[in-house]
């Protein structure tokens, strides 16, 4: 709710201090006044575009501040929350606009941008007038405001479910096809690629574990010759045998050497038995040495083989075995993705079937609610002299979204046979005054703690129609502020606050000076600004009487 208005050096407000009230509060004033600068003064601090010069002559800044109130709960807050601003209570937007044209804004003493402005002009107040084309005429926001005449914010939050649902089912599927395209497109190569490693079968370590095995046997096969060489000296007719001869000849010359040749006969057979043992150990060594030529060859063909697929995929030969898995595990994705994209299928079937359920529940309550709002306008329009005319809720179909595949638009008909069209199009000025109003009354739930301002919205209108276009004003101040500028002693009449603003001259050092003042009124004085609605520049006290009467049914009222 707008608290206060203070208004500094404004086109020709120098001074100004408002506090508005709860309920209809109405300003009333000759044509001229300044009713427009102060909608032009708090249009400049919530961020509004409008006049490019506003700072009063010879002043060099102008500078407007609102107080607003808010609840814990107010939608405002969450535009503060993303500014990073902290506000209890009170709300005070200041905005500051020199002669040069620069504009600085703060919001609770933290500087803000007009865009910040805008969004929290959204969510704190309403403009109603003819050339309203931010609230009631935007064809953008009557989806939204037969959404909440309808109550569908259940409905919409389970459509906006199945859509998010939709779409996750429908990238799932997607995401799949496009892998499985790309599988299928590299499937003779895997299936090659497979072949091969399964049929080598490559072993973790393998590699390494050949290679020192040929090693080994390269190295046998060397030391093998030597040992043969050895084993020829040693053995046979080598130095084994030429010990035995030498024994056997000295075996005949034992007795003639009459024990002198006993410890060489004796050295010589321990050499021989040495010579027995060392043949043995070469022997057995040469044995155990044997290399198979075809085992060599076996493990350089394999190691060769291991070798050479690495190079091929571009891994080490360690990492084989594991590549061989991916290979395998891409080709069983493959082979199964024909059973995996039915189920993929199944499931986008199955959210575009929940989707269209939900949205098909959606649009049902949407043309309901429609039709229960044009009644409800048949009703409000026949008072506002409009009962001719025919008030349409248009539910067409659109692209799916996350809430729903329905367009709404609000569509009238102001003679009867003639085709419907916008309301913005069709309507005259006071018609569409009367059609805004009605509107809003209908769509009451909407105010969710917004101050209403309607400009000279009963502009042409008089007795009866004014009187009801007041009745429905003060309806809709029940439930949220109003603020209503009027000519109509009828809607006048129905405020339960009133300021008269009023334009005065004065002489000064630098000339004339135009001044514009808003001035609240007690009772007496309201009298007399409701007689000179009725009656014009000379009030009569019959028009002092025609004002208590007005003032006396609306207190009745």
């Amino acid at each position: 709710m707008l608290r206060a208005l203070d208004i500094r050096d404004m086109l020709i407000i120098d001074r100004l201090e408002l506090e508005f009230q709860p309920g209809l509060n109405v300003l009333t004033g000759e044509t001229g006044a300044g009713k427009s600068i102060l909608l032009d003064s708090l249009g400049f601090v919530l961020g509004w575009r409008g006049r490019a010069e506003l700072v009063r002559a010879g002043a060099s800044q102008g500078e407007v501040t609102a107080v607003f109130e808010v609840g814990p709960d107010h939608p405002a807050r969450a535009v503060l929350a993303e500014a990073g601003i902290e506000a209890e209570g009170e709300l005070i937007l200041r905005r500051v606009n020199t002669e040069g044209g620069r504009k600085t804004a703060w919001v609770n003493d933290r500087r803000v941008s007009g865009e910040v402005l805008r969004a929290l002009s959204d969510e704190l107040l309403e403009l109603h007038g003819q050339h309203d084309d931010r609230g009631l005429l935007d064809p953008r926001g009557h989806r939204l405001m037969l959404d909440d005449f309808a109550g569908a914010e259940p409905l919409i939050a389970a459509t906006r479910a199945a859509w998010a649902a939709r779409r996750t089912a429908r990238r799932a599927l997607d995401a799949a096809a496009e892998q499985v395209a790309a599988l299928r497109a590299e499937e003779e190569y895997l299936r090659h690629a497979v072949a091969e490693l399964d049929a080598l079968d490559p072993q973790p370590g393998e590699e390494a574990e050949l290679d020192t095995l040929r090693r080994r046997m390269q190295g046998a096969e060397r030391v093998r010759g030597d040992m043969a060489r050895a084993h020829q000296v040693i053995a046979g007719e080598g130095a084994e045998g030429l010990v035995a001869d030498a024994l056997r000849w000295l075996d005949g010359a034992v007795e003639a050497a009459e024990g002198r040749l006993d410890p060489a006969i004796e050295a010589l057979t321990r050499a021989l038995d040495a010579l027995g043992e060392a043949e043995t150990g070469v022997r057995d060594a040469l044995d155990a040495m044997e290399v198979d030529p075809r085992a060599l060859e076996t493990a350089e063909e394999r190691l060769f083989a291991l070798r050479g697929l690495a190079r091929k995929h571009e891994v080490m030969p360690d990492e084989l075995p594991e590549f061989a898995e991916t290979l395998r595990a891409r080709l069983r994705a493959l082979d199964a993705s024909e059973g995996d994209m039915a189920d993929l299928e199944a499931a986008v079937r199955a959210a575009d079937a929940a989707y269209d359920a939900a949205a098909a529940e959606l649009t049902a309550r949407r043309v309901e609610a429609g039709g229960r709002l044009a009644r409800a306008m048949a009703e409000e329009l026949a008072p506002l002299k409009l009962d001719r005319a025919v008030f349409e809720v248009d539910v067409a179909p659109t692209d799916p979204g996350p809430e729903g595949r329905d367009e709404v638009s609000f569509r009238v008909a102001t003679n009867p046979g003639a085709p419907s069209g916008p309301l913005s199009r069709i309507a005259s000025g006071g018609e569409l005054s009367r059609f805004l109003l009605a509107l809003k009354v209908c769509l009451t739930g909407d105010n969710a703690g917004k101050t209403l301002i309607f400009d000279e919205i009963d502009r042409g209108l008089g007795g009866a129609t004014a009187n009801a276009v007041g009745r429905r004003l003060s309806r809709l101040a029940s439930g949220a502020q109003v603020l209503v500028v009027t000519h109509s002693p009828q809607v006048a009449a129905l405020g339960a606050h009133h300021w008269r603003v009023e334009k005065s001259v004065s002489t000064g050092p630098t000339g004339e000076m135009t001044t514009s003042r808003v001035v609240p009124l007690d009772e007496p004085a309201r009298i007399d600004e409701i007689a000179r609605m009725l009656a014009g520049d000379t009030v009569t006290d019959a028009a002092r009487g025609a004002a208590r009467v007005l003032l006396g049914d609306a207190d009745a009222a």
